[in-house]
């Protein structure tokens, strides 16, 4: 696909901030001309995250074709279109996409942004629509009840989230279920109902918590995730804990930061290796230098599953008769993090990984993490835009 303009840029973020997500395609002149387009990567994956259609399921030839009911989006009404989807008996069986007056409806090179909404797929071309006047007009048109519609019903589980908290937060400082760093989450996941446990799936119906004491400052914890033991030196948390590890009391552990800015004690940094696409972890002893790897494709895949939408609450800490309590003041509002961003703070130290190893008394060695961390002012430079939400 060819590089967007600026104001094709624009509108597609007219569909960002409206919480809509698309999948872009451009038909070619030749394509038009044969009534075909190739469906890229990028299509086959929205289609099959939709829904609508998986093609590494689909048959060759005409018997195995697809049909969707479609619509072509004009400035004031919505045009019956159909999609046909299916793979050919010649060139390998390359999938293919078309929809039904589509060579009236957009001119070669034109950017068509597809959307599904209750199993139907709306084609937008940003290349000739206004989005910005055209949604947020007075006008009621079918393209803004469209956008309209999707935007509200991605938001029903914020908005109830948030009256959740806004209940939470009027009832003031909340006694500490636990006296421990993760007592803040702990104790607002207990207000809410949510189940503690160990799923590495968001915690409210698709939006991910992260609760944190607002005076201090903290990194934030972005995802745990192991390392890719195939391809690494070490094998296993105990072979790290062994090496780099110490006593501390009666425990033998190994909790520490570690970045890609400086070493730190135990001799541990992290370094990117852009071609072959890994983090790296090293020590400065020459004995065992790179020693676990992470492939970056799974750390973005790991930061949308558990930030496609996330409230970070902060809570004030206040001690009451010895104890501490916690009154859960504003919600920062994000969704869908920039994942090529993530790379880049990981390289600033902005990102960092904190191990959290240990053996306990039965020799059995327990990992944590390791976390993935943010520092407070890296939020606005991995996610778009948020929102902030007084609780009080």
């Amino acid at each position: 696909m060819r590089q967007l303009i600026d104001q094709e840029i624009e509108r597609l973020s007219v569909l960002t901030q409206k919480s809509v997500e698309v999948t872009l395609i451009e038909p070619t002149l030749t394509g038009l001309g044969k009534s075909i387009m190739d469906a890229t990567g990028a299509v086959r994956a929205y289609l099959r995250d939709k829904g609508i259609h998986d093609y590494a399921l689909q048959g060759q030839g005409p018997d195995h074709k697809v049909i969707v009911e479609s619509f072509l989006v004009e400035e004031d009404r919505l045009l019956p279109s159909s999609a046909s989807l299916y793979r050919p008996n010649t060139k390998k069986g390359d999938p293919r996409i078309w929809f039904t007056g589509l060579g009236k409806y957009a001119v070669a090179n034109d950017i068509l942004a597809l959307l599904v909404f209750e199993r139907r797929i709306y084609v937008v071309n940003i290349s000739r629509l206004d989005l910005a006047g055209l949604i947020e007009g007075s006008t009621n048109i079918p393209l803004k009840e469209l956008i309209l519609e999707i935007s509200s019903r991605s938001r029903e589980a914020a908005d109830e989230l948030l009256f959740m908290l806004q209940k939470i937060a009027s009832r003031g400082p909340i006694p500490a279920m636990l006296q421990a760093d993760t007592a803040v989450g702990r104790t607002l996941e207990t207000e809410l109902g949510i189940a503690i446990n160990s799923s590495r799936n968001p915690d409210y119906k698709g939006i991910e918590l992260k609760s944190f004491r607002d005076e201090r400052k903290n990194r934030k914890t972005l995802f745990a995730q192991v390392p890719d033991w195939q391809f690494s030196k070490f094998k296993s948390s105990g072979q790290i804990l062994d090496n780099f590890g110490y006593w501390r009391e009666e425990d033998f552990k190994l909790y520490c930061t570690v970045s890609a800015i400086v070493r730190n004690s135990q001799g541990l940094g992290l370094r990117l290796d852009s071609d072959l696409r890994q983090l790296i972890e090293h020590s400065d002893r020459t004995s065992i230098g790179d020693f676990v790897v992470w492939g970056l494709d799974t750390l973005h895949k790991r930061l949308l599953e558990k930030h496609n939408e996330t409230f970070w609450i902060a809570a004030d800490s206040i001690i009451i008769d010895g104890n501490e309590h916690f009154h859960y003041r504003k919600v920062e509002h994000t969704k869908k993090p920039v994942v090529s961003q993530f790379d880049i703070l990981l390289e600033q130290g902005i990102i960092t990984l904190d191990h959290l190893i240990k053996r306990n008394a039965n020799k059995r060695v327990v990992e944590k993490g390791p976390l993935f961390k943010i520092k407070p002012n890296g939020i606005n430079l991995l996610f778009p835009q948020s929102q902030i939400y007084d609780l009080s």
